[in-house]
């Protein structure tokens, strides 16, 4: 059986509702517009479901054609935000980097802080910015990642998923580990070895298991913390004191990748395997 991609996902705001995808453009920091644009605090620090579970209600909408994105929440107005605006400079931290990025403006920031209850502003990476991947990961020194966590790719296989859900008392849907590639026709953690895989052309080496938070408790529909998954977690997939349950990715190549593209392994280590 075939190793094919099933679902794409990117996250246009940080941390806010994801976007399901039929083809997904890959430029240098990952897929297109994928976590372009970031909820910060008064300090400029990052704002995710971490510590505010209500984002995942917020949904972004990018319409290239009218060049805005769009965002809704529950009993909130739909507003707009330019894609090419060019707002105040400002130096915003996510974990242990600093980066550039603009200022969206007053009304988008009050929008939040009113569905949000928290003074925040949004931002957007700026365009002419490197964040590097951290070097002790990245395969190249021009590996770089938008306002994403720490790597440009998030990949997840259906079977791992199935797997995971197996144990549970009541399945959980794909999204509430937000990935931005999902295969099908991989066994459960097959992905733990790879080390290589080219989709369409694209190369993708496989850096880094994804350390799992809190925010796989959030209901992406509802916006409410339960326990699980890292309640069942804490009987497997562990390792330093971390659940792992993913792969990160980065990528030699930009290009394009769709819904029903052959992933090729290229190179796998199994002494790596969780």
């Amino acid at each position: 059986m075939s190793i094919v991609v099933s679902q794409l996902y990117y996250y246009p705001v940080k941390s806010c509702a994801g976007t399901d995808l039929k083809a997904a453009v890959i430029g240098p920091r990952g897929i297109k517009y994928d976590r372009q644009w970031m909820v910060i605090d008064e300090d400029g620090y990052f704002l995710t479901q971490r510590q505010l579970p209500r984002m995942a209600l917020i949904r972004p909408e990018i319409n290239e054609a009218e060049g805005i994105l769009k965002l809704n929440a529950p009993d909130m107005p739909e507003i707009a935000v330019k894609l090419n605006s060019e707002g105040q400079n400002l130096s915003v931290t996510v974990w242990d980097d600093t980066c550039s990025a603009l200022y969206e403006g007053n009304e988008a920031s009050h929008w939040f802080t009113q569905f949000l209850g928290v003074e925040t502003r949004l931002v957007k990476f700026a365009s002419g910015y490197v964040r590097q991947v951290d070097q002790n990961y990245a395969k190249r020194k021009e590996d770089q990642v938008g306002f994403a966590d720490g790597f440009p790719f998030l990949l997840l296989t259906e079977a791992s998923l199935a797997y995971l859900n197996s144990r549970l008392s009541e399945a959980l849907p794909m999204n509430r580990f937000r990935p931005n590639i999902v295969l099908s026709g991989a066994r459960a953690f097959a992905e733990d070895s790879w080390k290589k895989i080219v989709i369409n052309g694209v190369n993708f080496d496989v850096v880094k298991p994804c350390a799992r938070c809190v925010i796989t408790t959030v209901n992406q529909q509802t916006g409410v913390a339960g326990t699980e998954p890292l309640k069942t977690f804490a009987g497997f997939r562990r390792a330093d004191g971390k659940v792992l349950f993913g792969q990160n990715l980065t990528h030699a190549n930009e290009g394009k990748i769709s819904l029903g593209d052959q992933v090729e392994v290229v190179y796998t280590d199994s002494s790596l395997s969780f």
